[in-house]
């Protein structure tokens, strides 16, 4: 935890030269520095450091007191505002104390002290969050879009997260190999769109993640949103069928647009079979007009133009037609769990538990055929049951004995949304399809 004496100094000093200074845009405040500043969706200059804007920033509980003692600091009672009563002073305390890490995961010192210190603008500038992906602008995006008849249904056809509404990180899910790669490819796909650009290579950025229910699609998207600090825009295409949707295409242009304008970000795009099995079907003309829109929009949304990385997911690949499958440059299978993989989530999952006698590989063994997610509802039932018993401290045979009692549940059997061999299905095992989109 940061020292409150300096974290309140360095919110102060960081308002102070940010005023200052009008090279200094919002994108480059620290995220957790914005906050008290939005308004009506945008962030105006002067910035005004009181000490409530201060408690939210910096999560001290009474800022003027962190700083009351030193020589330069001051507090106007009447309007909470902190200041400084020598500048100068205040930077040479805060240079004494500041590591150069710590300065450069702040944008605007980082190019207030780039001469003095060994710090880099650049670097600390493109590592900070964009103000685009601050929950404050997301809504006052939403507001300009969609008017008050449109929101209730807007919000049935998308979601969208900021990046710290997302709990689970991407070290926190276990993947393949080929999942590790796809996903370091993107990430360098985004670092450098400029250079892609220049070299002609514009058709990158559409992936579409492919596997049974429970396997991680929709958290590895996610967690992946968390990772690159960006907004996480999910369409849920089975509210296309939805009765009330009289304007589902017109609001599906709209979502696309709004992904545009909170670029970067990502666009996830869930059960995207539905398209194919809507396009092959007696669907009602206006379901058809709004996949048709949606499939245009995605012909039109492009990660080096718009940065804006689309994803889509789907649990019945058999289903997609060639002009699903054309729409994405990458495929990337989610299998099954392999036995490393189950010891791995297990492992995972179980950190915070006490469990007496705990063995991940033991419960992989037994645990063949379950998905990452079946493995989470094991656990959360062998917890619920201990609890009952007023047990908080488990047993290896408390998580056996609730392996056992789900796989009994026929509720909850057969989870292979996909035909063909089971193996295949497996991580290990492959994944073929007759699109030639498989990738070792």
């Amino acid at each position: 935890m940061k020292d409150p004496e300096l974290a309140v100094v360095e919110f102060v000093l960081t308002t102070t030269v940010y005023n200052e200074t009008e090279r200094f845009g919002a994108d480059d405040l620290p995220a957790a520095y914005r906050s008290p500043f939005w308004s009506d969706g945008r962030i105006e200059r002067p910035l005004s450091p009181t000490v409530g804007g201060a408690q939210t920033a910096t999560g001290v509980d009474r800022p003027w007191d962190a700083v009351s003692g030193l020589m330069f600091t001051d507090h106007d009672d009447f309007s909470g505002t902190l200041s400084f009563t020598d500048q100068d002073m205040a930077e040479e305390w805060y240079l004494d104390r500041a590591s150069d890490g710590q300065i450069e995961a702040n944008p605007v010192l980082a190019g207030h002290f780039e001469e003095s210190r060994e710090v880099s603008y650049d670097l600390a500038a493109e590592q900070n969050r964009p103000a685009r992906a601050d929950r404050e602008f997301i809504d006052s995006l939403l507001v300009e879009y969609f008017d008050d008849d449109e929101e209730e249904e807007m919000l049935d056809l998308v979601d969208i997260r900021a990046p710290e509404e997302i709990e689970q990180t991407l070290n926190e899910i276990v993947l393949t190999g080929e999942q590790e790669g796809e996903i370091q490819k993107i990430v360098k796909a985004i670092e450098h769109r400029e250079y892609l650009a220049s070299i002609g290579l514009r058709e990158i950025g559409k992936l579409l993640f492919v596997g049974p229910p429970g396997t991680g699609k929709t958290s590895v998207a996610r967690a992946l949103a968390a990772k690159l600090g960006l907004p996480f825009v999910e369409v849920k295409l089975s509210m296309i069928t939805s009765q009330y949707l009289g304007e589902t295409a017109k609001n599906v242009e709209k979502t696309f647009e709004v992904a545009k304008r909170l670029a970067p970000c990502i666009l996830f795009i869930d059960e995207f079979d539905f398209v194919a099995k809507t396009r092959s079907s007696d669907e009602h003309a206006a379901i058809k007009r709004a996949v048709n829109t949606l499939l245009k929009s995605i012909d039109e949304v492009s990660l080096i133009q718009d940065e804006v990385l689309l994803i889509g997911a789907t649990n019945h690949p058999d289903q997609l037609d060639a002009a699903a499958w054309r729409r994405f440059d990458e495929i990337v299978n989610f299998p099954k769990p392999d036995h490393r993989m189950r010891a791995g989530i297990l492992d995972i999952v179980t950190e915070q538990m006490e469990i007496v006698d705990f063995s991940s590989d033991e419960l992989a063994d037994i645990t063949e055929g379950l998905t990452g997610s079946d493995l989470r509802l094991v656990l959360r039932e062998a917890v619920l049951e201990a609890l009952t018993e007023e047990r908080t401290t488990l047993t290896q045979q408390d998580l056996v004995d609730a392996v056992e009692a789900f796989e009994e549940r026929d509720t909850l059997k057969n989870m292979d949304m996909i035909e063909g061999d089971h193996d295949a299905l497996v991580a290990g095992g492959g994944f073929d399809d007759d699109h030639d989109h498989s990738h070792d």
